[in-house]
């Protein structure tokens, strides 16, 4: 008779291959099943050939080939797919077998997910998965959530494939109850979409601006690479603007410049808006592959719509080192927004998320792994109740540090025409967090004019609300106050 698998794994796509190879070689024997059944066999007899390694051919014999409780894994696309095999396979379970979702699925799913299974006697993880197919195989970042009482079942399985940072520790930990797993990943694929717009805006400044080849710029990120700025996503565009094609010039020239997105950007910006947090340099990000997309309709507006031609006359050598500050400087506010969010989301959905732990999480394995989030893990370390990562002392004082860097890099591209969105709104977001009076007061006085919206006022105690008759005509009858 066979001996049971320890791990079963639905999805046979690269995400799931690469998992399935990387439990086996810990150790582990998994069992495997794929809706098109040619693709279970396929790689049982190619990649897994010699592994311990089980095919099923129905998810029956999936689940009876498992040890109990039975642990199974979906790796299929968020969304009805993930619902629809949970059906087919809680029919073959027993009371306290686990089901697991390592697909980019949206929280409430997961909070929804983990109620209902939890309903019918069964335990359920929604966890977040990064660092793509070769993070899949050699070490991911992994973010669970759920059913609190399953972790102890599967910790030791997801701890020994997770990336581990330089001491052993392994970028793998519970996150918090029902849908945190999957909450946490959708920040870290916000920041991701961040970054790279930072990343891409700096290529942009390099090339439109200063005229640099992409041999040029691949030399500074390689030299960006090797101090604050060190970071997989700085260690691949390294890479890439290095790249040739076959006729040998850069093939990053080549690429049309129209960037697809999966979604998981835009239901952060709409979470934040939900939550009332302004996330406003993720948001801004999402928005720039949109109008990325817009490509027939810009060259056909680039023919009529006039603007500065770039030119640029300065110091290049001092411009590219505050380049360097300014990309920082903006880095910080991405992670400060998302860290934000992720508190605000702790509040409304009653979880305890662990902020250090978190950015723990992100050192290894994942896209956005970078030398930074140690910091930030040492910012939350001495004082867990921070309430934005800008008035940590370290960020603080690297924010003021590069901050005419920052407003010069911003003024230089703006007076020169070129498109800097997320460094723009960055040093918005710093300088609106910064100051102590904003303009809301005209706003709120135009809100209560038109609509008798009421305001507060600043020689009386806070949650007292007023009216005002601004015409003379409209009384003394105000709307009641809400928060949308």
């Amino acid at each position: 008779m066979q001996e049971k698998a320890d791990f079963g794994l639905v999805g046979l796509a690269v995400m799931g291959e690469n998992l399935v190879l990387n439990i086996e070689s810990r150790g582990y024997t998994v069992a495997v099943y794929n809706r098109t059944v040619a693709k279970v066999d396929q790689f049982v007899q190619g990649r897994a050939k010699g592994k311990k390694i089980v095919g099923a051919h129905t998810i029956p014999e999936l689940v009876a080939s498992l040890k109990t409780p039975r642990k199974v894994m979906l790796m299929v696309k968020a969304g009805k797919p993930v619902d629809d095999f949970i059906e087919l396979i809680i029919p073959h379970l027993e009371a306290g077998d686990i089901i697991i979702d390592g697909g980019n699925s949206h929280f409430p799913d997961t909070i929804r997910r983990t109620k209902y299974l939890e309903s019918k006697g069964f335990l359920f993880i929604g966890t977040g998965v990064s660092g793509g197919e070769e993070g899949a195989l050699r070490g991911p970042s992994i973010m669970p959530g759920g059913s609190r009482s399953a972790w102890p079942y599967v910790k030791p399985i997801f701890q020994s494939i997770a990336a581990k940072v330089s001491d052993g520790t392994p970028c793998c930990d519970w996150v918090g109850n029902d849908g945190a797993g999957h909450f946490v990943k959708m920040v870290h694929n916000g920041i991701e979409y961040g970054d790279m717009q930072l990343i891409c805006e700096a290529y942009q400044i390099m090339s439109e601006l200063l005229g640099m080849s992409a041999g040029e710029i691949h030399e500074v990120f390689k030299q960006w690479n090797t101090g604050d700025l060190d970071s997989y996503l700085v260690e691949i565009t390294r890479d890439i603007l290095a790249f040739k094609d076959t006729d040998g010039k850069p093939l990053v020239d080549k690429i049309l410049d129209t960037a697809g997105q999966k979604g998981t950007g835009k239901w952060t910006s709409v979470t934040s808006l939900d939550l009332g947090i302004p996330l406003t340099l993720i948001s801004e990000s999402v928005f720039a592959r949109c109008l990325s997309a817009m490509k027939e309709e810009r060259v056909a507006a680039s023919k009529v719509l006039a603007g500065p031609k770039a030119k640029f006359s300065g110091d290049k050598r001092a411009f590219l080192a505050d380049l360097e500050k300014a990309l920082y400087a903006s880095k910080i506010v991405s992670y400060a927004q998302g860290f934000t969010l992720m508190r605000a989301a702790a509040e409304e959905y009653k979880w305890s998320l662990k902020y250090g732990s978190i950015a723990l999480l992100w050192r290894g394995g994942c896209i956005i792994r970078s030398a930074f989030l140690g910091k930030i893990k040492e910012a939350f370390d001495n004082n867990p109740s921070l309430a934005n990562l800008l008035l940590a002392p370290f960020f603080k004082e690297k924010i003021e540090s590069s901050q005419e860097a920052w407003r010069r890099v911003i003024s230089t591209a703006v007076l020169n025409g070129v498109w800097v969105p997320a460094f723009s709104t960055a040093l918005n977001y710093y300088d609106g967090y910064r100051n102590a009076r904003l303009p809301a007061n005209l706003l709120q006085a135009q809100r209560d004019y038109f609509g008798a919206h009421q305001y507060e006022r600043v020689d009386k105690p806070r949650g007292e609300f007023f009216h005002t008759n601004w015409t003379g005509r409209g009384g003394d009858t105000a709307s009641s106050t809400y928060r949308a």
